[in-house]
């Protein structure tokens, strides 16, 4: 069957008539007759059985509601398989070494699946950040995977979710440990289906000095903070590459750019993640593959961390102002998933200010942070010797702590820079529309 129409290029193969999104897996002869940019041969579902990414089955003679575009899928060394006739079912899916067909849906993005159909993972999904994105993800449909230590936090994290009528596995385990991490990747696999959305946020902290931090202490924040990430995205590409789809979505901090005193083991772990992450993202960008990597900046948030990091600090700890809701930082989250070819993405004014000052000033704003950064990590209240930390062991394994932390009252549930990396479009047509009225108007005096 021939599909008219013009032509839509991707992944370097020509398909005649195809909408501009995704191809995906079709088994398809070419006419011998014809070069590599010439019209394709394509077969539909009706023309043999078609199994996709969330178990639904098409048999003969039938037409799935859901089946969009089809690429070829050949086998290995770019065999390709035979066509079936009427006798003969093509094999499905398509995979590596292997001729097939399945579908998805249409006006999907690269990389991905509709948001009702996706499996998404999230680590350090207990509280905070993480647990915020768990009420976000659900909220559109999408079947989650829970990683974390604290049980009490991930059976209530998993107990929203059902509510908010999707499906939620609890994994207990510590991202440090990558065998962990693998065994919880074959997990949900084997239970939810193949990974869509890997969200990587889990990581622990010490408030202190530099002098004050021993070297198991430095060396814990940097196997959860930075290598948890790592182990975490070995599993997801894994399975991702493959099938040549996938996003990453990585939770960082301004202080992957700006380290701040008090919080250099952290400080350290985030930088490594950003150049780790740049690294990643050139390879994969290099392949050519489906599978799309990229970070989300945050701010100060509030989330219950403040109550259960090591601190050494004299006073209790806090967020550096100005301080946002984790709902905030759950929205920009899901926002790069559904768009992972952007590299990061920016939250908060905060974060802006601080990428910008350190780049422009960076020895003024050490000065500014060596005369303000301790008093803006602390509150007036004095720290309790017996609060609890969670750098070894988790702290709401017993007691749920939810998403948000003690600083509701001085924190914003809303972010106008968010808004406008989200909306680059509007605002680059404000923008241009200002000029555009602005050159005007100085023509027009000019006249005058």
């Amino acid at each position: 069957m021939q599909f008219p129409g013009p032509s839509v290029e991707r992944r370097g193969r020509l398909v005649r008539g195809l909408p501009p999104v995704r191809p995906v897996a079709v088994l398809q002869d070419r006419a011998p007759d014809q070069d590599a940019g010439g019209a394709r041969t394509l077969l539909t579902a009706q023309e043999g059985e078609v199994v996709g990414p969330a178990d639904h089955v098409c048999g003969r003679g039938q037409q799935h509601p859901q089946v969009g575009v089809v690429r070829e899928v050949g086998g290995g060394g770019g065999s390709r398989g035979p066509r079936p006739g009427p006798d003969r079912a093509p094999t499905g899916p398509g995979t590596p070494g292997q001729a097939g067909l399945r579908y998805e849906r249409p006006d999907t993005p690269q990389g991905m699946t509709t948001p009702t159909s996706r499996v998404v993972v999230i680590t350090g999904a207990s509280a905070g950040i993480g647990r915020a994105c768990v009420g976000a993800f659900a909220a559109r449909g999408d079947r989650l995977a829970l990683i974390a230590r604290g049980s009490a936090g991930l059976e209530a994290a998993a107990a929203e979710a059902r509510k908010a009528g999707t499906r939620a596995v609890v994994i207990e385990a510590d991202v440090s440990d990558p065998r962990a991490v693998e065994a919880a990747a074959e997990r949900v696999e084997r239970e939810l289906g193949p990974i869509d959305v890997w969200v990587n946020d889990a990581f622990t902290s010490v408030f202190a000095p530099f002098s004050e931090i021993s070297a198991e202490e430095f060396r814990r924040v940097t196997e959860v903070t930075y290598l948890g990430y790592v182990y975490a995205t070995q599993a997801a590409l894994r399975r991702m590459l493959p099938r040549d789809r996938g996003t990453l979505v990585h939770v960082g901090s301004a202080l992957a750019y700006r380290g701040i005193p008090f919080q250099s083991a952290y400080s350290g772990a985030k930088h490594a993640l950003q150049g780790w992450h740049e690294a990643l993202r050139c390879e994969l960008l290099a392949t050519g593959t489906g599978v799309r990597t990229t970070m989300v900046q945050m701010p100060a948030v509030n989330t219950p961390q403040f109550d259960w990091v090591l601190s050494r600090l004299p006073e209790r700890a806090q967020p550096v102002p100005p301080i946002y809701q984790p709902e905030v930082a759950a929205r920009a989250v899901v926002h790069a998933a559904d768009h992972p070819e952007r590299r990061e993405y920016w939250v908060g004014g905060s974060t802006v200010a601080t990428l910008v000052a350190n780049a422009v000033v960076p020895g003024l704003l050490d000065r500014y942070l060596a005369r303000t950064g301790l008093d803006s990590q602390q509150t007036d209240q004095p720290r309790d010797g017996d609060d609890p930390a969670n750098l070894w062991e988790p702290v709401d394994d017993r007691e749920d702590r939810g998403a948000r932390g003690r600083f509701s009252g001085s924190s914003s549930d809303r972010s106008p820079q968010l808004w406008a990396t989200t909306h680059r479009g509007v605002v680059a047509g404000a923008l241009a529309a200002t000029a555009a009225a602005a050159a005007i108007g100085t023509y027009l005096g000019r006249r005058r």
